[in-house]
């Protein structure tokens, strides 16, 4: 008889699916992680992205400028949603750089059904100075 898992064991499921999209930087394959009406935010964005048209053309242009890694550290389940803040650790690479930097970071990730509608990265970007001419 097929059980279905515990809610932990399907959050983990998705952010692995999630993350290994993310690893490929695949902008598609990152998207089917994504609803259509996705509210995403990093660093980066200057503002909330809202839908996957907009949220394609931002990672486009991320995954040109950046090459990028991401691991899993800890999972925490919210109580008042459905979803999960996860602890990553990633590194950051400019293309046909030498240079690589590993950020710690967190997501916050809001679930409608097997998609994340809701999606934010929190990470201190300065971290990312040397890549940015800042000293």
């Amino acid at each position: 008889m097929h059980r279905e898992g515990t809610a932990m064991e399907r959050f983990e499921d998705l952010i692995t699916r999630f993350l290994e999209a993310w690893n490929a930087q695949d902008v598609e394959r990152v998207l089917d992680c994504y609803t259509d009406d996705v509210r995403y935010r990093d660093p980066n964005t200057r503002g909330e992205v809202v839908g996957r048209d907009a949220l394609r053309r931002y990672l486009t242009k991320l995954f040109v400028g950046w090459q990028m890694t991401w691991a899993q550290r800890q999972v925490f389940e919210l109580r008042n949603e459905t979803g999960v803040a996860f602890l990553w650790r990633a590194t950051f690479r400019r293309p046909g750089q030498e240079l690589v930097i590993e950020v710690d970071g967190m997501d916050l990730a809001i679930l409608r059904g097997a998609r994340l509608s809701r999606n934010e990265v929190y990470f201190d970007r300065a971290a990312l100075a040397p890549f940015l001419g800042t000293p």
